[in-house]
């Protein structure tokens, strides 16, 4: 059984701390690709990524005086997909597959250049499927309840982003980020996927009253 020691040492390390406290929204477009493999451990080849849209908000917390050093607790919903074909049966499949997450991270700032902030981002999040199709040539069929699918997605991601102050409560940032998914799976499928994604996106950084920050 997963503790969670670690998570209340974080909600009692944000509780406590007074200064630094920023809420952050960020819209933008996942370029997904997944790694398929049938049933019989044979992998399917000539799949192509698909671009869709992704939406995260949450809280940031600032953990050093310096504010170098930040803590992120999110919910996002990110959209993935994949098309491809197996020549040798004829097969057309195309996958349309939605994902609520829960995500916890570290930010640490790199370097600044003026009013421009560089900042490396590593997140853990776990994801669940809330709305999915796989279409099998003219056949499509729901995901949902689906072993392969269904269970618990742990997506891991690193990235970079750029931010840079418009006011004095609220900064624009910009950002890359790759992410690759660790699928467990269970019941009597031998059927596995992972998919990986490359994340593009605009957002907001946004002051809370009690915090005196600057960009």
């Amino acid at each position: 059984m997963m503790s969670f020691r670690p998570f209340l040492w974080i909600v009692v390390l944000v509780t406590l701390t007074c200064q630094g406290q920023q809420l952050y929204i960020e819209l933008g477009t996942n370029v997904s690709s997944f790694a398929y493999e049938n049933s019989q451990g044979r992998p399917l080849d000539n799949l192509l990524s698909t671009s869709k849209a992704y939406y995260g908000m949450g809280y940031r917390q600032s953990i050093n005086d310096r504010r170098t050093l930040f803590l992120t607790l999110g919910a996002s919903f990110n959209n993935y997909g994949a098309i491809g074909s197996e020549v040798s049966v004829d097969n057309f499949f195309e996958w349309d597959v939605s994902y609520l997450g829960l995500e916890g991270g570290i930010g640490i700032q790199m370097f600044r250049l003026r009013d421009l902030t560089f900042m490396f981002n590593a997140s853990v999040a776990s994801e669940f499927l809330i709305r999915g199709t796989q279409t099998i040539n003219n056949e499509v069929f729901n995901l949902v309840g689906e072993p392969e699918f269904n269970n618990t997605i742990l997506f891991f991601r690193g990235g970079v982003e750029m931010q840079y102050p418009i006011s004095r409560s609220t900064a624009l940032f910009v950002g890359y980020t790759y992410g690759q998914s660790v699928l467990a799976n269970s019941g009597d499928s031998n059927e596995k996927l992972n998919l990986n994604a490359h994340q593009f996106g605009i957002g907001f950084i946004i002051n809370l009253p009690k915090c005196y920050c600057d960009f």
